[in-house]
């Protein structure tokens, strides 16, 4: 019989072996191979730690470092040994002898082949599973780090009444150790059972039994761990249905028990736990009987509970005791489901009012008095006038602005705080005269200034551009003097090395200007080590040996505000809108960050890629986290990023949050207080939009508090499409100074509207105290319309039918330019909403948007007129004189009486045909301020008509071209839009299929 530890026999043949000399040269290049490899691996690891160092953060690299390296080696090396010690535990089990047959003899052959490797064959696997293992271990850094530093929330959940911390930070790291043992236990039995067979433990074909006693001990006891292990898992699943998720009729991504849950789930539960306790002693007892017959019974009865009391006994609940009677059933669990969501996502402070949506005055001058105070209203879109900015401000092809502004707020030359519009220049490489790799990453390093416009009003050159209050290249303005290079902005991806010998140009305005950097920023590469890890790490060898690097160059890299916030805080989510702004004397980033988990009991989940996605997220911004789905956020953190040196700090926002408290355990020192956030950077702090997005999003169902009319969905709201943007998403929310009812004065405020469920009218009106200095900051106000209102898709409909919208479209199409809607924004007002709706121009001699028209509408009443002042007049019916007030004392009589008689009616007809047609012929040329001027003179020449005709007692008097003097504004051939009037039937027609084809 064949020993079963035996290894090869017979002759051994000799093989040559090759010389010293080359044994020499192979060795030696096998060395140069592995140092370069190691060199290579090394490079990565070598240049991140300088990175953090050079950011001042290099405890988050070491933590991070040495947590992932822990993992790896104790699940690396447990795992390992799991398995190696069950491999040689088979291998020291099996049988002295076996039986002959052909079965065992084929496995001879391989037991014969392994045998002088059996010790290299077992340390190969032992050393993969390990390696394997410890990997995916050490991705777990952030569950071990949660888990050993979690504080508590001081909130318990309504079932178990255990913290909420115990869900948000120890029970993920429970169920990965429970996957981590089901994995090792898996692998263990799997190895055992295949050295069990190689070496006869284990017999398929040969006569006898099929598993001596000693592997039929070894995989019972394996088999026990694996059961031992489903029931801690059943154990844990207990609790893992207060945040286990599910669809809901009421709402989508349900998380926490329902009635089912409570009461077949959870029972189901704790009667499989005892019944796997009780499989697991029984296969443990096999080591004393020897025979796996009770093991193989207890193990059918706990599949065949599974499937009983696990699945079939909850249908039978839900079918027969939910379903007849699921509101009054499901209403205790709903209303848990409600206060943990409006909890979780910080809406339960949330204020709803009931708003009648239709005013309750009649006086028009009281309105449009009221209308002047109930809003700053911004009339420069900052999702349209980027192109107007980058032709007016550009300067240089290699510069841009982004495709969307930023709104914030400066104080002007008068003192007074304004709504502001904002960009940065920044480096735009795609219009260098010139690419190559000096240029690119050497001599062009940097955008230069801040470029801001007024919300509120328009400039004169042209009329309708953004009224700039900081502009020119180098910029001045009211800004004030402040450091100006951007070497760090949204759009600057690629590297740069700086500071060397090689000059960078600084700007060119009255001849060419260069530079050099002055900061700290950046890694050195003084040293050849530094250049050639760095020439590795970026593939680009030009690093290691070009003359343009020298004493004092650095390199600039992960320049974006969203990329250096994300590597020195991995813990936080990023918000998709950094904004700049001018913060003592300096160009800062702010970003705000959020904290997040998926782990709070009853509340429901939502994927931030899906909540904060709108009609600009398409191609104009970035949408936060993507496709992460969390159950709770707060903004925690506010931090900047100098745009000049590119410094990172931190800042704590929210002092309760526990995961944020949590994580300044895990990285201490890393995160500033709140109280050492500098006035003026408060001063540019706000709401952020992604957050305000998420929560609109859940109060669409969630300002709903009772259970019943939740379930039924029958006052469940819908964020409408944006009606401004051909581009399908939702309304993005709006930055406004405006006037809430019940306040006072003006708040920079984060707004959105929202409709009822499947209609357009409007249904609530959101606003939220977004002036981070503010003592209201945060605090979320909604409108509940209580009457049928029009939305603001309903608006824009009309707005496009109007007969002075469609008559400009057609006047435009001859002047082969187009018309671009702004941002439609919502103010309530006395009892009602003000619609208003700057209207933008583009083509022509012009490719980027003017302000031509403002669009208003209140109650049924729309109009389109030349400014927001004309506008507000009109939709309100009152006169302009209406409006301002009058002087103190009256002045006295200097005007002349108007002419009279024919040759002065003559005259001033002549007139109004002259500026009639120097009026059409300015709107053809697209010269607006000759057209103003015309449409001046026709209004003057008219009314000196009016004036000298002879008034008769039929009104019929005059010359029979001549307007009715009694109503001139009715006889006025250029409407209130500025728009020739419209008396040929003919145009009448051309101007409604105009709109219709609009």
């Amino acid at each position: 019989m064949p020993d079963r530890g035996g290894g090869p026999t017979g002759p051994r043949i000799r093989v040559g072996r090759p010389s010293r000399r080359v044994r020499t040269l192979l060795m030696t290049l096998g060395v140069l191979v592995v140092l370069a490899m190691a060199f290579v691996m090394f490079a990565g690891f070598w240049t991140d730690w300088l990175w953090y160092r050079s950011v001042a953060y290099s405890s988050v690299f070491t933590t991070t470092l040495w947590t992932k390296i822990g993992l790896f080696l104790v699940f690396g090396l447990l795992m390992a040994l799991a398995v190696g010690l069950n491999i040689w535990l088979a291998h020291r089990l099996r049988p002295p002898l076996s039986a002959m047959s052909l079965e065992q003899q084929s496995l001879d052959r391989y037991r014969m082949s392994v045998a002088p490797y059996k010790k290299w064959v077992l340390l190969a696997i032992t050393a993969l599973v390990g390696l394997i293992a410890g990997a995916s271990a050490s991705g777990q850094w952030r569950t071990w780090l949660m888990y050993v530093n979690g504080v508590s929330f001081g909130q318990k959940d309504p079932q178990f009444k255990l913290d909420v911390s115990f869900y948000a930070f120890d029970l993920p790291f429970y169920r990965f150790l429970l996957g981590f043992g089901f994995a090792a236990t898996v692998l263990s039995l799997i190895a055992a059972a295949l050295t069990h067979y190689l070496y006869g433990g284990l017999r398929v074909t040969s006569p006898g039994a099929r598993a001596t006693g000693a592997a039929t001990g070894h995989l019972s006891v394996l088999l026990g761990v694996f059961v031992s292990l489903k029931a801690v898992a059943y154990w844990l699943d207990r609790y893992g249905l207060a945040v286990k998720s599910s669809d809901f009729k009421a709402t989508d991504n349900w998380t926490g028990l329902r009635y089912v849950d409570a009461n077949a789930y959870l029972p189901a539960k704790t009667i499989l736990f005892c019944i796997a306790v009780i499989c697991a002693v029984l296969f443990f007892a096999t080591l004393w009987r020897r025979t796996w017959q009770l093991p193989v019974i207890g193990f059918g009865l706990m599949v065949l509970s599974a499937i009983l009391i696990g699945g079939l006994y909850p249908a039978i609940v839900q079918k027969f005791q939910v379903q007849p009677n699921e509101q009054a059933k499901e209403a205790p669990f709903i209303q848990k489901n409600i206060d943990a969501t409006r909890d979780a996502y910080d809406i339960d402070d949330a204020q709803v009012d009931d708003y009648a949506g239709t005013s309750t005055t009649d006086d028009s001058s009281k309105l449009r008095a009221s209308a002047d105070s109930a809003a700053s209203y911004r009339v420069m879109d900052p999702n349209v006038v980027s192109p107007a900015f980058q032709q007016l401000q550009q300067k240089r092809n290699y510069y841009q602005f982004p495709k969307t502004l930023d709104v914030d707020r400066y104080k002007g030359a008068d003192g007074k705080e304004q709504d502001t519009v904002i960009g940065l220049r920044e480096l735009n490489l795609q219009g260098l005269p010139k690419r190559n790799w000096i240029n690119d990453h050497f001599t062009y390093t940097h955008g230069y200034g801040v470029i801001a416009a007024r919300g509120t009003t328009t400039g004169t050159n042209p009329t309708g551009s953004p009224d700039f209050t900081e502009s020119g290249l180098p910029t001045t303005g009211d800004l004030g003097k402040y450091e100006q290079r951007v070497y760090y902005g949204e759009k600057t991806e690629q590297y740069s090395i700086v500071g060397g010998p090689q000059k960078e140009l600084d700007y060119e305005e009255d001849g060419e200007k260069t530079t050099s950097y002055q900061g700290d920023s950046g890694v050195s590469l003084s040293n050849a080590f530094n250049r050639a890890a760095y020439a590795v790490s970026f593939s680009e060898p030009q690093i290691l040996y070009s003359g343009a690097i020298g004493d004092g160059s650095r390199i600039l890299y992960n320049r974006t505000p969203k990329e250096r916030v994300e590597a020195v805080a991995p813990w936080l989510t990023i918000d998709g809108d950094a904004y700049p702004a001018v913060v003592d004397g300096r160009i800062q980033w702010i970003v705000d960050a959020y904290t997040t988990t998926n782990g709070y009991p009853y509340a429901s989940r939502t994927t931030l890629g899906d909540t904060t996605a709108d009609s600009l997220t398409t191609n104009q911004r970035a949408v936060v986290a993507q496709q992460n789905q969390v159950n709770y956020i707060r903004n925690s953190v506010k931090a900047t990023v100098d745009a000049y040196d590119g410094k990172v700090k931190l800042y704590e926002w929210d002092t309760e949050d526990p995961v944020l408290k949590t994580w300044r355990k895990a990285f201490p020192g890393t995160v500033k207080s709140r109280t050492d956030i500098p006035q003026q950077l408060m001063d540019h702090l706000r709401y952020p939009q992604d957050l305000f997005k998420v929560q609109r999003e859940l109060l669409t169902r969630y300002h709903v508090e009772n259970p019943a009319q939740f379930y039924s969905g029958s006052d469940a709201w819908q964020v409408p499409d944006d009606p401004t943007n051909k581009e399908p998403g939702s309304v993005p929310p709006y930055y406004l100074s405006m006037k809430m009812p019940g306040q006072d004065s003006q708040k920079f405020s984060l707004t959105t509207t929202f409709t009822p469920k499947g209609r357009p009218n409007l249904g609530a009106f959101m606003a939220v105290d977004a002036d981070a200095a503010s003592k209201d900051y945060g605090t979320i106000r909604l409108l509940r319309v209580t009457s049928t209102v029009k939305g603001p898709g309903q608006v824009q409909s009309e707005l496009n039918g109007n007969d002075d919208v469609a008559e400009f479209v057609r006047n435009l199409k001859g002047t082969d330019s187009d018309i671009e809607y702004g941002n439609l924004l919502t103010v309530p007002l006395d009892g009602g909403f003000l619609y208003i709706e700057p209207v933008y121009t583009r083509g022509g001699t012009q490719n980027y948007p003017l302000l031509r028209k403002v669009a208003a509408s209140y109650g049924s009443k729309i109009v389109f007129e030349n400014s927001l002042g004309e506008a507000l007049n009109e939709v309100f019916g009152v006169e302009e004189s209406d409006t301002t007030t009058p002087p103190t004392e009256p002045p006295g009589d200097t005007t002349e009486p108007p002419a009279t008689g024919d040759a002065a009616l003559k005259k001033a007809i002549a007139d109004a045909q002259k500026a009639y047609t120097d009026g059409e012929t300015a709107l053809k040329e697209q010269d607006w301020k000759a057209y103003g001027e015309a449409q001046a003179a026709l209004e003057e020449a008219l009314q000196r008509a009016a004036a000298a005709q002879p008034k008769a007692s039929g009104g019929g008097g005059g010359s029979p071209g001549a307007p009715d003097a009694d109503k001139p504004d009715k006889a006025d051939p250029a409407d209130k839009a500025g728009t020739p009037a419209k008396t040929d039937p003919a145009d009448k027609a051309d101007g409604e299929a105009g709109d219709q084809g609009d």
